[in-house]
């Protein structure tokens, strides 16, 4: 049965960054857009570049890597469109930012 599990804190998460977080033998991309916060998976289809450590501008990420970009809403690939990937529903509890594995 899928819960939410806390990956993060609020404040590790600064507006207009993204961080990585380990979580259940998953790397997780969570980005903060002006206060709303997103969850991603953290590798990149093309070639398994950290999202989360790429440059993040409004709701886009982009790859560290290879400069693929993808929506932190949607987890789709603006680069390839038929390329996605999975995102995580997330809320907010407190000062913990929690993911529904």
């Amino acid at each position: 049965m899928a819960e939410f599990l806390r990956v993060t804190g609020t404040a590790d998460v600064a507006p207009g960054s993204g961080i990585v977080a380990e979580i259940n033998g998953q790397s997780i991309a969570v980005f903060n857009q002006d206060g709303t916060f997103y969850a991603i998976d953290n590798t990149c289809v093309h070639r398994g570049g950290p999202l989360g450590e790429g440059e993040f501008d409004g709701d886009t990420v982009t790859c560290p890597w290879h400069s693929w970009q993808y929506s932190v809403k949607t987890g789709r690939c603006l680069t390839n469109p038929s390329a996605c990937v999975k995102t995580y529903e997330v809320k907010v509890e407190g000062s913990d930012i929690k993911v529904l594995l």
